[in-house]
């Protein structure tokens, strides 16, 4: 049975950093595209960025492009999301999400479970002005 745990979430001043952790369990991971969305309170929730099964690509957002950084380390079955430079504007719920479909444009944009079948059970991101 496939599991992810995010962890990292908490509260942080408007330009400071945070580094998310999704540590996976039940599958044979390093084949699978990794994946990360957000839900604002009242919106609907948001493709932030993936990466591929081998960690030689990734996508993000236009609105986190140049601040997160995706990573993995497929020896520990883990993806890391590095928030920098953070915003109000990005405080939500974080959630990452698996597929083992290859790198497709859906992986790329899509927060449904069309694209991602499994889903962590998200990390509280709070962003103070």
């Amino acid at each position: 049975q496939v599991q992810l745990v995010e962890s990292g979430g908490g509260v942080v001043q408007a330009g400071g950093s945070l580094r998310l952790s999704c540590a996976a369990s039940g599958g044979t991971f390093s084949t699978y595209t990794r994946g990360w969305c957000r839900q604002a309170p009242g919106k609907e929730r948001e493709f932030v960025g993936a990466i591929s099964a081998s960690g030689g690509s990734t996508f993000y957002a236009d609105s986190v492009k140049g601040r997160f950084t995706i990573s993995r380390d497929n020896a520990k079955n883990t993806v890391y999301l590095q928030m920098n430079r953070l915003k109000p504007e990005d405080t939500a719920v974080y959630y990452c999400a698996a597929a083992n479909r290859g790198w497709t444009t859906s992986s790329r944009t899509d927060s449904s479970r069309n694209a991602y079948p499994y889903w962590g059970q998200g990390t509280q991101v709070t962003i103070s002005s």
